[in-house]
């Protein structure tokens, strides 16, 4: 079944707030076998500018996957997951994700097109504070093979 391309700019409500901890960055600056000590030891990080700990760019993912949850489990939206693969992933950093951060995320649904009779469906997580202070957009294109 293809996709509506009357969903895009299909919005959710925000997540709950997600308190970005210390350990948390830790553990996935150490998963992603980085050694950076802005990730781990606070006066490092206020050394670079920051004023506590800064998480790795691709941290984002932790929220924004989530997030885009409400999308593929929306019914109108009608996306055969069995079928689906991650074709894309990007993100853009308004500022670093920091310790303390009280972040919420905000889905929408961007692009709906089809290729080669493959339904592609593009989401962008809004990542900010809960006080609505921008901290980083994510993009996510699936891609539902042979649905079209």
């Amino acid at each position: 079944m293809t996709l509506d391309a009357g969903l895009v700019g299909r919005s959710y409500p925000p997540s709950a707030v997600y308190e970005v901890g210390r350990e948390k960055i830790a553990e996935f600056a150490t998963a992603l076998a980085d050694p950076d000590p802005v990730y781990r030891d606070p006066a490092a990080a206020r050394a670079a500018g920051h004023p506590d700990v800064i998480a790795p760019p691709t941290f984002a993912i932790v929220l924004s996957l989530g997030a885009a949850d409400v999308v593929v489990e929306d019914p109108e939206v009608g996306l055969d997951y069995s079928r689906v693969v991650h074709g894309e992933q990007r993100f853009t950093h308004h500022r670093p994700i920091r310790a303390g951060d009280r972040l919420v995320a905000t889905a929408t649904i961007d692009a709906v097109k089809t290729v080669a009779g493959n339904d592609m469906l593009t989401t962008r997580v809004d990542l900010a504070t809960e006080d609505g202070e921008p901290v980083c957009t994510t993009r996510s294109m699936l891609v539902a093979r042979g649905t079209a």
